[in-house]
């Protein structure tokens, strides 16, 4: 009996180790292996970002597309794969849905929201899979008129305010932006969120310019660009205020 045991013991160690040896084989695949197998966007950064324009002059105008998209044909050729053509990083405001400013459809843009559009390592990591797995050319940072999350920043450098919960931790980054927009002089206060909202896109954008290594490589080949951008509530009217 003590011999089978032994025995016993063995085989499930034997078998607990080359488990153990399959998830790290699994967890050292090249980034591209998950993926899923299907052809990636052919349009360069350039026509997305076109695309993305035309797009929003579309809404601007309240132009309905000709052919109203099926939906339930549309869902079926994505199930199996997606074919993004842009990265977009975007607030989490209620009033800023990508899809509709840009007149996108399903499967053609790949979301990272949060208040305020910041990039920690979680959106670090879901960009680097848009672009490096989806194969998407086009990165936006987007931020937008009036941002919550900025006036939350603003009321902190301005007025020391705290906020409860893990908001205050939310708004830390954002804080760079408004000392910055700050520091150029004589800023009115009723100027410095706006001015706020586009420094915070600007850093933003630098920072997965030049301090992503992932993000360098497609960028030097011409195989990615990364802009920023922001949306009007008023007018609709997205401009892109870095390119």
């Amino acid at each position: 009996m003590a011999t089978s045991s032994l025995l016993s013991r063995r085989r499930f160690f034997r078998h607990a180790c080359s488990g153990a040896c399959c998830g790290l084989a699994a967890w050292s695949t090249p980034m591209a292996v998950l993926a899923a197998e299907g052809a990636r966007t052919t349009l360069t950064a350039t026509q997305a970002l076109d695309r993305l324009k035309q797009g929003n002059a579309d809404f601007m105008a309240n132009r309905q597309p000709p052919d109203p998209p099926d939906h339930s044909k549309r869902r079926l050729e994505l199930a199996r794969s997606q074919t993004p053509f842009a990265v977009l990083v975007g607030c989490s405001d209620s009033r800023v849905p990508p899809e509709l400013l840009f007149g996108a459809g399903l499967g053609e843009l790949f979301i990272v929201r949060n208040a305020g559009n910041t990039v920690d390592t979680v959106a670090i990591g879901s960009i680097e899979y848009g672009v490096n797995v989806l194969g998407a050319p086009l990165i936006v940072v987007l931020g937008h008129e009036r941002c919550g999350a900025v006036d939350a920043a603003v009321s902190v450098v301005q007025k020391n305010a705290t906020f409860p919960g893990s908001i205050g931790q939310m708004v830390e980054p954002i804080i760079p932006a408004v000392l910055k927009a700050r520091s150029g002089g004589n800023v009115k206060d009723d100027e410095l969120l706006d001015l706020a909202v586009r420094e915070n896109v600007r850093r933003t954008v630098t920072r997965l310019r030049e301090s992503e290594p992932s993000l360098i490589e497609p960028q030097r080949t011409g195989k990615l660009r990364v802009v920023g951008a922001r949306y009007d509530f008023d007018d609709g009217k997205v401009d892109f205020i870095v390119e």
